[in-house]
């Protein structure tokens, strides 16, 4: 089969690599796409902790496509299943992945991508941010994350003001139901009109989805006295300097809503499948920019640059 393997760098080349054969209690997939996440852009940029070159397909984890080969103990799906999975090497053509991880796809989506995992970490984000109808929200950081968020936030019934730093987020922003729009310009301007907005008492709940020091420190001034503010962006570069002494003084909840348990990221896929039948989420109009297998470099390279218009790439086999 073929697979993507970053050599080095901002260096990565599709090669022939051995086809995987599942174990006894796991299933091969025959990719059909696989979505690319943020938390990808470090070992594509390069850090002192990575090893080159990666494994194979890795690190591609947003993947569906169809059950190829099931292993001898494997009940749960039969060959030819539409499945999203929680795979590690899914930028190749076939990943394994262990039977008990997969999510079967429903015939109403036959025709439509489906990455799974970032989709089942909106629904786990969104829970874990216990968002009740009537509070006022703020999102900071609207990528696809932040624009799924706003699409659930609103649907529970909440008031939200979303703060990005592009315009086109903005709008996007707007078309996915927020009330109120911010750009992240001026800090302390920024914190005057969420004042202004919430008549001084600022909000219950402020999830931060970019990932960053200076927002992080934003989302604990806009987070109300015994409010929660929610971590939903990846901080990945190691060490922060916030502002612990405004986090104890308001009493907030700090939540970091990453999850580690495979089994809560697969509960989270499960409901994701129910949100897009319902209406509740809209993926679609976030997947801007799609690419063929042989043009993933091209498309890591729009994942680190994010051209006006991003949202969402995905990898097409």
């Amino acid at each position: 089969m073929r697979a993507a393997i970053i050599e080095a760098p901002q260096n990565i080349k599709i090669t022939n690599v051995t086809l995987p054969e599942p174990g006894p209690t796991q299933v091969r997939i025959k990719m059909e796409g696989c979505g690319l996440c943020a938390s990808n852009i470090p070992v594509w940029q390069g850090r002192e902790w990575f090893t080159y070159p990666v494994a194979a397909g890795n690190p591609g984890h947003e993947g569906w496509g169809f059950v190829d080969a099931v292993g001898a103990e494997v009940t749960q799906v039969k060959v030819g299943d539409r499945v999203a999975a929680i795979t590690y090497n899914a930028y190749a053509e076939y990943d394994l992945a262990e039977a008990d991880s997969l999510v079967k796809l429903p015939e109403a989506f036959n025709s439509i991508p489906f990455p799974g995992e970032p989709l089942g970490c909106a629904i786990n984000i969104f829970k874990r941010s216990d968002i009740q109808a009537g509070q006022t929200v703020a999102i900071i950081g609207i990528g696809f994350l932040g624009a799924l968020l706003i699409q659930l936030a609103k649907h529970a019934g909440a008031r939200v003001i979303a703060l990005s730093q592009r315009d086109f987020s903005l709008k996007i922003a707007q078309e996915c139901g927020a009330d109120e729009i911010i750009k992240l310009d001026d800090h302390w301007q920024i914190i005057e009109k969420v004042k202004n907005l919430t008549n001084g008492t600022f909000c219950p709940r402020v999830i931060e989805c970019t990932g960053k020091e200076w927002p992080l420190n934003l989302a604990g001034e806009l987070t109300a006295e015994r409010g929660k503010l929610i971590i939903a962006g990846f901080h990945q570069d190691g060490m922060r300097s916030v502002n612990v002494q405004l986090w104890n003084w308001r009493g907030l909840d700090v939540i970091n809503a990453h999850e580690r348990d495979p089994q809560i990221y697969l509960q989270g896929m499960r409901e994701a499948v129910e949100a897009v039948l319902s209406g509740r989420m809209n993926p679609q109009p976030l997947y801007t920019h799609t690419y063929p297998f042989e043009e993933i470099d091209q498309a890591f390279q729009v994942l680190e640059n994010r051209p006006d218009g991003f949202m969402k790439a995905l990898i097409q086999f």
